[in-house]
């Protein structure tokens, strides 16, 4: 059966990106053609990358990150859930992406975002993230206002059409996880 890792890619003291990450993962858990696993990146904390080779070499130095170098290839795809920092992507998540390269490659990503304007650029960025680490990030996404779903901006409560959105999205990334299964296996044979 397919892994799917929901990656928590906020770290901050009170975020409220943990609800929104329970909320991915209580309505993905519910399907039956994959698997889905929370990722915190609090329980991964990495210093500023400071490996000193390329991850593209995969010769990891520090513990810490092959760690984390394990606990990303034990899984088939990713849905990033992800807020927008002053337009961006968060830079602990940014971080964590930086550390692997092979790890991350021939494997899908759905992305759910929230902020002020719904975490789009934070999401488009991620894209562009994705594309250099050889990820197939899939079109449909969540974004989620911090203006119309979150009451005083702390307490998630996601309208009805936010679920069609997140079924879509997951839809897409277990196929495009089907679908590159054979890039990953023949990438698994060759190193």
């Amino acid at each position: 059966m397919l892994t799917i890792g929901i990656i928590l890619g906020s770290t901050r003291p009170h975020r409220v990106g943990d609800q929104v990450a329970r909320w991915v993962h209580e309505h993905a858990s519910r399907r039956t053609d994959a698997r889905f696993e929370l990722i915190d990146l609090r329980d991964h904390p990495l210093p500023l990358l400071d490996e000193p080779l390329p991850p593209s070499l995969g010769r990891y130095e520090h513990e810490h990150t092959r760690r984390w170098a394990e606990t990303i290839a034990a899984y088939d795809g990713f849905v990033i859930v992800t807020p927008e920092y002053n337009h961006g992507i968060p830079g602990v998540l940014k971080n964590a992406l930086d550390y692997l390269y092979a790890e991350w490659n021939n494997k899908a990503l759905g992305l759910v975002s929230y902020g002020a304007a719904g975490g789009v650029r934070s999401a488009e960025q991620l894209r562009l993230v994705a594309a250099e680490l050889q990820m197939a990030d899939v079109r449909q996404q969540v974004t989620l206002s911090l203006h119309t779903e979150f009451e005083n901006f702390s307490v998630f409560r996601p309208a009805d059409h936010n679920l069609r959105a997140l079924d879509i999205t997951l839809d897409q990334v277990v196929a495009w996880t089907t679908a590159l299964a054979p890039l990953r296996a023949t990438a698994a044979v060759t190193t």
